[in-house]
């Protein structure tokens, strides 16, 4: 099994964790990445994922963060080997919105300011990405609308015994704060770190238990 294999085969198996759009794109498309290639990330790039990374998993008491588990690098190889060109392209204006925002808000690089100045900004950003996806699916829904009264389509309900209504959806524009997420989640959890010390680590387990009860505040088993 090759390093894309094994990286969908993890994505499916944490999948509940990672938006529809993020599994799709890493079935979809490590097949045929974009051909940005190594030129995709400058230095300062790659430090802006790698902070950015850090507050979406921040250390806590209990575990070290993405920073510790290495989930800058992580991101911006996924994004060069399994992304395609538009969410690739998405993502580096994204890095750059993110910088120029900083500069404006508090006159210094993202990798400059404190802790709590970016926690502000990816708030922000986070708010931001979520209005978007509303808007976009609202306006997905009034152009569906639009068309099949148009069309004068019947209802779906009546298409549904119709294995040849085929719906085809509209194309999701990248986001680049879901895609710094889902990268996140996915590089942290599948390291040794995130394994180990953020789920609940048995070295030689013992015997399977498909409906083992868990305590209240009780990790997740690796």
């Amino acid at each position: 099994m090759d390093r894309r294999e094994a990286v969908k085969s993890v994505a499916f198996l944490i999948g509940g964790a990672l938006s529809a759009t993020t599994i799709a794109t890493l079935f979809d498309s490590c097949n045929e990445p974009g051909k940005n290639g190594e030129n995709l990330f400058s230095d300062n790039h790659q430090k802006i994922v790698t902070e950015l990374a850090d507050i979406i998993i921040p250390t806590t008491a209990k575990s070290p963060g993405a920073k510790a588990a290495n989930v800058g690098p992580f991101i911006t190889m996924m994004m060069k080997d399994c992304y395609p060109e538009d969410a690739q392209t998405a993502f580096v204006k994204g890095l750059d919105d993110l910088e120029d925002r900083s500069k404006k808000e508090f006159k210094k690089s993202f990798i400059e300011i404190s802790v709590k100045e970016r926690q502000q900004l990816v708030a922000k950003l986070r708010e931001d990405t979520l209005a978007s996806i509303d808007e976009e699916k609202s306006s997905g829904e009034k152009a569906a609308k639009l068309e099949q009264d148009s069309k004068g389509a019947k209802p779906e309900k009546e298409q549904a015994g119709n294995p040849m209504a085929v719906k085809e959806k509209p194309k999701k524009a990248p986001q680049f704060f879901a895609i710094a997420r889902d990268l996140t989640i996915l590089g942290f959890f599948t390291s040794e770190i995130g394994a180990t010390q953020a789920y609940e680590f048995v070295e030689i387990p013992g015997r399977y238990d498909g409906d083992m009860k868990m305590k209240p505040g009780q990790r997740v088993y690796a």
